[in-house]
């Protein structure tokens, strides 16, 4: 008898436990629980703490009332003049009312999915309006912010707060890209061409001056030389003049040694024969008085004709 009631007590006792654990749970600080009977919303709990249920009818669900992340998946976005862009954008947000929640999206999966669906029509709605000139200014921020209030206001009935929508990265697809850097690389090489056509005309403008100055400096050299020389020649006409009249048979004896210097002149040049005539009067005598002889009687002649 003993050991029956003994056993008794054991079976009360484990279902008793069994029916405290289904009975009780915990909420935690960092999270609210919605009380399910039989599978429809009964009471929520923000407050953390011990907390009781009808055992085997109740059950619950948690969810986290911290600052959640979502990382949306990257989309192609077209702008107003049709030109598509790769955006990522992502998003903080926490939920406010686990009732809302689980009426609408259920968990947090599935609102993620919803949230994405939501971010990516905005960013249609807003960029599409705008050209791509346009994203590349600071107006960038204020299309951003009017996503993120767009955002904010769509997703209350899921009961949630949007707290930011924030963009990563804005680019070409890969296919545009290649586009664009091979029509700049096109103009470059137009620019370049372009470049290179008018430094070839400035050179030959710069040529072509420097030929014209440069004639013109030759033109200008031979006419002041052939001045020069002109002036030269004349002082030296009037320098032998002045000598011929100072000293007649010096200016013979110069004038000889010159012909002779001009007549004469190479390593190369050779006279074969006598030494005679007007033009070696000095070659043998240095007086020259043969050829004085022959000025005497050329003179007596002249007298004589008189």
């Amino acid at each position: 008898m003993k050991n029956a009631s003994l056993a008794i007590i054991g079976i009360v006792v484990v279902v008793a436990g069994i029916i405290a654990s289904s009975a009780l749970f915990v909420v935690n600080q960092r999270e609210q629980v919605l009380v399910l009977r039989l599978g429809n919303p009964k009471i929520v709990h923000n407050t953390p703490g011990l907390k009781f249920k009808v055992p085997f009818i109740e059950s619950v669900v948690s969810f986290d009332k911290r600052v959640l992340d979502y990382d949306a998946r990257a989309e192609e976005v077209p702008t107003q003049d049709q030109k598509q862009l790769v955006v990522d954008a992502f998003t903080r947000y926490r939920i406010v009312n686990p009732l809302a929640f689980f009426q609408t999206v259920t968990n947090e999966f599935s609102m993620e999915t919803r949230l994405g669906n939501v971010i990516n029509a905005n960013l249609r709605a807003v960029f599409g309006e705008v050209a791509l000139a346009v994203l590349l200014t600071p107006t960038r921020s204020e299309l951003i912010r009017n996503i993120a209030d767009r955002v904010k206001e769509q997703t209350k009935e899921f009961g949630i707060e949007v707290l930011d929508v924030r963009i990563k990265r804005v680019d070409l697809p890969p296919e545009n890209s290649q586009a664009i850097f091979r029509r700049m690389q096109t103009q470059r090489e137009q620019e370049a061409r372009k470049i290179r056509a008018e430094g070839n005309k400035e050179s030959q403008r710069i040529r072509t001056d420097a030929d014209k100055q440069a004639r013109i400096i030759r033109a200008n050299a031979q006419r002041s030389g052939q001045k020069t020389r002109g002036e030269g020649d004349g002082e030296a006409q009037r320098v032998y003049n002045l000598a011929y009249g100072q000293d007649r048979e010096f200016y013979f004896f110069w004038d000889s040694m010159r012909s002779l210097r001009e007549g004469l002149r190479g390593e190369t040049t050779s006279f074969v024969g006598a030494p005679e005539g007007d033009f070696y009067r000095f070659f043998g005598d240095i007086s020259g008085t043969n050829m004085e002889a022959r000025e005497s009687e050329r003179r007596a002649g002249a007298q004589s004709q008189r």
